[in-house]
């Protein structure tokens, strides 16, 4: 099974369970790239995490890696960062394009030209934003901004530069909206603090953004792919190891990824094929796959967390693949969204048994 830290436990099948709250060695210093991956402000991302998960990842024998639950794609960058082959995917659209931009994007930045064509002024440009939004989130002129980058990022003809710029904007937005989350509406002044985020307009947030995603663009020698899917409907994966992150058990409505990040999921597409709930203070999204009595299909946020038998199905049976790392059902997170319940996680991590190879040398 390779070296693994002293919070590592044996179990049955092969596996290592990892607890947090076990003594740990002192975490290995990552390849640099994964150290300066841009954070996002949301639930249950790992990125305070990546020392410790590169800890365990370092002591396994893989050359490809499927991270079906990518949310800020920070682990697969991590895999990325370790010189291997690695697939990420999601079933929210803002997530999949975060990993386009930073897992699959190997070498497409964005330079002068294409920045100032984003920002251009255009007499043609559709107010839906500005019209839905308005006294809900941000300024009228940052709500503006959006219908105005919006419609320029469409424009672009590349894939990659079209992933680079939604990532500095749903970014930008995090930093911008009180406590990072789409559930507070209205005037924002209690939450204001000082901070520098609070008070920079999401035009100044997006031209800093663009520098930090472009920061974060290298070519790790692999063709990597970031996916927008729900784990059941994955196209199959031939991949050594599998990183199962599942979704938080939803026992209060609050701890919905939809509910929480429904204004970037809009954006992501620009509010197209969305349904949006008109009654909602917030101007929500209806959540998919939402729960019909006798029907075991659910919102992926419970089926898949609520039942770890499911998920290691889904993995192994479904997509063919001999590995897991399946996070176990965990509490709500705390009612700070950039708290990840870092001393409740409990992963458990196996890999499929493959022949001895040379390891890929490290970036």
């Amino acid at each position: 099974m390779g070296k693994h830290s002293a919070a590592a436990t044996a179990v049955s099948g092969g596996a290592v369970l990892l607890r947090q709250d076990a003594p740990r060695s002192a975490p290995l210093a990552m390849p640099l790239p994964a150290a300066r991956y841009p954070g996002l402000r949301y639930m249950g991302s790992k990125k305070r995490l990546l020392p410790w998960i590169y800890q365990v990842l370092d002591g396994l024998d893989f050359e490809t890696g499927l991270d079906p639950f990518t949310g800020t794609a920070c682990v697969a960058y991590l895999i990325k960062a370790m010189g291997r082959r690695v697939v990420a995917s999601d079933f929210l659209n803002f997530s999949s394009i975060i990993g386009r931009a930073t897992v699959e994007n190997s070498r497409h930045h964005l330079d002068d030209k294409t920045i100032e064509a984003l920002l251009s002024k255009s007499s043609n440009c559709d107010d839906f934003i500005e019209r839905t939004f308005g006294g809900v989130f941000f300024t009228r002129e940052d709500l503006r901004f959006l219908d105005r980058l919006s419609r320029n990022i469409r424009q672009l003809e590349n894939p990659y530069d079209q992933a680079l710029a939604y990532s500095a904007l749903f970014r930008s937005c995090l930093k911008r909206q009180p406590r990072g989350v789409f559930t507070v509406s209205g005037n924002g002044s209690r939450y204001d603090d000082g901070r520098r985020d609070l008070k920079l307009s999401l035009e100044e947030h997006f031209l800093e953004q663009v520098q930090v995603f472009n920061a974060s663009v290298f070519d790790n020698g692999h063709k990597n792919r970031a996916l927008h899917s729900d784990i059941f409907e994955l196209p199959r994966q031939k991949v050594d190891l599998v990183y199962l992150d599942p979704p938080y058990v939803p026992r209060a409505d609050d701890n919905c990824y939809i509910k929480r990040y429904h204004f970037l999921e809009g954006l992501a597409t620009y509010w197209r094929g969305q349904e949006i709930m008109w009654e909602t203070r917030t101007r929500k999204l209806v959540k998919r796959h939402r729960k019909v009595h006798g029907d075991r299909r659910r919102h992926p946020d419970s089926r898949i967390a609520g039942d770890p038998d499911l998920a290691a199905v889904a993995a192994i049976v479904r997509l063919e693949h001999g590995v897991g790392d399946l996070s176990q059902p965990r509490r709500p997170p705390s009612s700070d969204a950039s708290e990840s319940c870092e001393r409740q996680q409990v992963l458990t991590i196996a890999r499929r048994k493959c022949r001895r190879h040379r390891r890929t040398p490290r970036p």
